[in-house]
């Protein structure tokens, strides 16, 4: 009996319309466009306004266009798992809610949070469930609001981060297509340097965590950047070596959108050059679980079926990984 592969059939992003630029923030913070521009290569960021709106919402937005796209009935889709580090609340789901955002009825679903790496741990997830021939239409859906846990005051934080969200839709195929490989890694000695310290069992909400400004994002830069570089490009080109791929047969490196130095040191340690590494961190900045599927919503129209696509992620856990997807259909 031949092999199911798990493939990408449709993919579809959602950004909020309000966009927080450079010069803006400039305003709130101690910094300026070129201050930021040279050490992350973020121009603007997107931003979800509105009274109760949640990842749930980015991610629902994101969900109804993959759904609209693809001709797809919610009826017919059996999971849904979405990837998030900001979720609607500490339960349910936040998977549970954007389901019944979108009338998903059939279906179970949940959450995973493995940071910035999310989404590649989802997709390969999501694709075992495909691949044991029970699912026949499920998808993966990266959603986060960072917006919500992003202080303001913080002049080495609050540029990085911006809102969004991206869906895609897993279906099985007998060809060889779809999710072929995966690398993943932890170290999760790295949580010293990137976590938020306050908000779980550990050191639950209290008054005193609320004024000591302990429920926003917490990061040493300089060892987050240390780490995420050598380790994003080892395993973008560990998954190469793996499976024999030269640079000529890689058609594009997708990373992880969290840092312009980051990206270019692993397209160079894999050998790509620099028209093959698919970037889109100036107009949105890290959506942290989203930023791989709303780069490949991005540059979908080049995307041509049989083309061998790396996606490398890094992020807070220490979490990291790569995946070797062959691409299914030719976008239009």
């Amino acid at each position: 009996m031949s092999k199911i592969h798990a493939v990408v059939t449709g993919i579809h992003g959602y950004v909020p319309e309000y966009v927080l630029t450079n010069h803006e923030l400039s305003t709130m913070v101690d910094t300026t466009d070129e201050w930021i521009m040279q050490r992350v290569g973020i121009k603007e960021r997107r931003i979800l306004k509105g009274e109760g709106l949640g990842s749930s919402f980015l991610g629902a937005e994101a969900v109804r266009g993959l759904l609209e796209k693809t001709g797809t009935s919610p009826d017919e889709i059996s999971l849904l798992i979405c990837t998030t580090v900001t979720p609607d609340m500490a339960f349910p789901a936040t998977a549970n809610i954007i389901s019944d955002m979108v009338g998903i009825k059939n279906a179970f679903s949940f959450d995973m949070n493995a940071a910035c790496s999310g989404f590649l741990y989802a997709l390969r997830t999501a694709s075992m469930y495909v691949e044991s021939g029970d699912f026949k239409k499920v998808i993966v859906v990266g959603a986060d609001k960072m917006s919500s846990i992003v202080d303001y005051t913080d002049r080495t934080t609050c540029p990085l981060f911006g809102d969004g969200a991206g869906a895609v839709l897993l279906e099985p195929t007998t060809e060889e297509y779809g999710v072929l490989d995966h690398i993943f890694q932890v170290d999760g000695s790295g949580r010293k340097f990137l976590h938020m310290k306050a908000g779980g069992s550990v050191k639950p909400a209290s008054h005193e965590t609320v004024d000591a400004r302990e429920h926003f994002i917490y990061q040493e830069g300089q060892a987050v950047f240390k780490f995420a570089v050598s380790n994003m490009a080892d395993t973008a080109a560990a998954i190469m070596e793996k499976n024999n791929l030269n640079p000529e047969d890689v058609a594009y490196l997708v990373p992880h959108q969290a840092n312009l130095r980051i990206i270019d040191a692993t397209g160079r340690r894999m050998g790509i050059p620099s028209e093959k590494v698919l970037i889109n961190i100036e107009k949105y900045g890290n959506t942290t679980t989203a930023t791989i599927p709303l780069c490949i919503w991005d540059f979908e129209k080049r995307l041509k079926k049989g083309d061998n696509i790396i996606l490398a992620a890094f992020g807070g856990g220490f979490t990291w990984g790569s995946v070797w997807l062959k691409w299914f259909y030719d976008s239009k």
